[in-house]
């Protein structure tokens, strides 16, 4: 099984935002919209503030209102704690399913319980996925002071990566390259969020990032994409070489075996679901088709595409039945390969 080969049909297009059918609203309609009338939906992030997952979440919170039956306030609560974590975790087991909140998570996230993390009190099957923004590439890079100038110089020389928790991309990412291949990568865990990580680089705390999301990269640092830039991209994990880095080597390229090839591939599926959407398990099949329906209505909006473009965050919406399509395919992903990136992992 190959995880990527499922990324040509999640790839969805964004379509034109229809507007709202004049038909007549439903019973089930008027009593979501009963229901929302006058309350708050908490958007959770379960990052701090500033980095690509807060930008996307305070993007959508802005517009997501109005796609809700009763349009109701969604307000933004962060939650950082361990690579989201935290937030995952409460969002499994104490926060309400009534439809008055939604997490926003780590990547990563659906796959801590399959490696094996026994802090994940979470059943991925069991939450409920609304949808995903974004498909994304993540990229190694590190300041040119450090002499980190190709991927290659790592097996030489050794070099330190910021990461946030320990379920996160920036940490298990970097680890897994590090086992399998051989490289010199010191993981320096316990930042907030992506933006603290980013901007240890840039003081010298660390010498890299061994995961940054490139849609992050574009919103927040595109200095760091000129030609002049003070920092090396010197790898990229995606299902193809992006367009905007045809010159950066793929972590499949780096590959010599089948087997290799397929730890690649497994880790890569982490990324595919790149801006994730969850609510509590147990939620009533209509509320959670509302917030499913809603948050796709919100991803053809106009106003929300354009609010998107201006910060340079890239919209490629996947809904929540697909999601959980996708994660059962990876959990049924084979044993030894499963084992081999757990092991890369510790």
């Amino acid at each position: 099984m190959r995880p990527f080969g499922l990324l040509f049909l999640l790839a969805l297009s964004v379509g034109a935002y229809t507007a709202l059918s004049s038909a007549p609203v439903t019973a089930s309609e008027q009593d979501e919209a009963d229901f929302y009338d006058g309350r708050t939906v908490q958007l959770m992030i379960g990052y701090s503030a500033g980095g690509g997952y807060d930008a996307y979440g305070r993007t959508l919170a802005r517009h997501l209102g109005k796609h809700i039956p009763g349009n109701p306030d969604v307000v933004v609560k962060n939650v950082p704690g361990a690579g989201s974590l935290v937030l995952m975790n409460q969002i499994a087991n104490t926060l309400p399913n009534d439809g008055t909140v939604i997490g926003a998570v780590n990547s990563g996230m659906p796959f801590e319980p399959l490696f094996g993390n026994e802090q994940a009190q979470f059943d991925v099957n069991e939450v409920s996925w609304l949808g995903n923004l974004s498909l994304v590439t993540s990229v190694g890079l590190f300041r040119k002071e450090s002499g980190i100038n190709k991927w290659q110089d790592l097996k030489a020389q050794a070099a330190t990566v910021g990461a946030t928790g320990a379920g996160s991309n920036t940490n298990t990412i970097p680890r897994v390259l590090a086992k399998l291949f051989d490289l010199k990568l010191t993981v320096i865990a316990g930042y907030p969020g992506s933006n603290d990580v980013g901007l240890a680089m840039e003081r010298g705390e660390v010498d890299g990032m061994g995961s940054a999301f490139l849609s992050t990269i574009k919103a927040k640092n595109p200095e760091w994409l000129e030609p002049d830039s003070d920092v090396n991209i010197v790898f990229q994990l995606g299902r193809e070489r992006h367009p905007d880095l045809l010159d950066v080597p793929l972590v499949s390229e780096m590959a010599k075996t089948d087997r290799e090839q397929q730890a690649v591939d497994l880790l890569g599926a982490r990324l595919i679901m790149g801006r994730p959407y969850v609510a509590p398990p147990g939620m009533a099949p209509e509320r959670l088709a509302t917030l499913r329906k809603a948050i796709e209505q919100t991803t053809k909006d106009p106003a929300f595409l354009s609010d998107a473009g201006n910060q340079g965050l890239s919209i490629d919406f996947v809904d929540g039945e697909e999601m959980q399509t996708f994660f059962k395919e990876v959990y049924g992903y084979p044993k030894e390969i499963v084992e081999l990136l757990n092991g890369a992992m510790q």
